[in-house]
């Protein structure tokens, strides 16, 4: 189903979820504060980014379901995880986890895109770097706009999180990768 801009259909709808999550990300842009106070005032702001890391987490595992995971699979999910609970335990302000949510699935959405388009083209790069620098400079924007908005400032620290939280993201997604492919050549020999 190549149509010129999309080598398939799948491509076209991760492209269009990209899409998606970058209106969402910059929709919210004048609001966070607003929305941050409320869910901090209701007590809701752990919760919900522990939920949000759990939706996550039982995306991972429901994958890991379809497919038979070995001993090295769980070993590299856990490590990843343990990664992901030692860096949202250190940032200071709950409100900065938010970027491993935001520019984690932002980069794994582009990261997968464009997986499925070196299926059929050859890219100038690898996927897991073109994704990682494209997630990066949405957050380095995303920053710049911020700075444009009376009610928000642009954050350096922000920016690192971005950058940060798209590399944890698309290099966890190639550790699990490579721990399946790894398992899977062990169970064929």
């Amino acid at each position: 189903m190549p149509d010129g801009t999309f080598v398939s259909k799948r491509e076209r709808l991760l492209w269009g979820g990209g899409v998606l999550v970058v209106v969402a990300i910059f929709s919210t842009l004048a609001l966070a504060p607003v929305l941050s106070a409320a869910i901090r005032d209701r007590g809701l702001l752990d919760a919900g980014f522990a939920l949000a890391m759990t939706l996550v987490l039982v995306a991972a595992v429901a994958q890991g379901f379809r497919m038979r995971i070995g001993s090295l699979e769980i070993v590299v999910g856990l490590a990843v995880l343990a990664s992901y609970v030692l860096v949202a335990v250190r940032m200071s302000l709950p409100e900065e986890r938010t970027h491993l949510i935001e520019y984690g699935a932002l980069a794994l959405v582009i990261h997968e895109a464009l997986t499925e388009r070196a299926r059929f083209r050859r890219l100038w790069l690898p996927p897991a770097v073109i994704a990682i620098v494209a997630a990066s400079g949405i957050g380095l924007a995303d920053e710049l706009v911020q700075g444009l908005i009376p009610s928000r400032r642009l954050d350096p620290v922000d920016m690192v999180f971005n950058v940060l939280a798209s590399f944890m993201a698309v290099t966890s997604s190639l550790l699990l990768r490579w721990a399946h492919g790894w398992t899977l050549d062990r169970k064929r020999e």
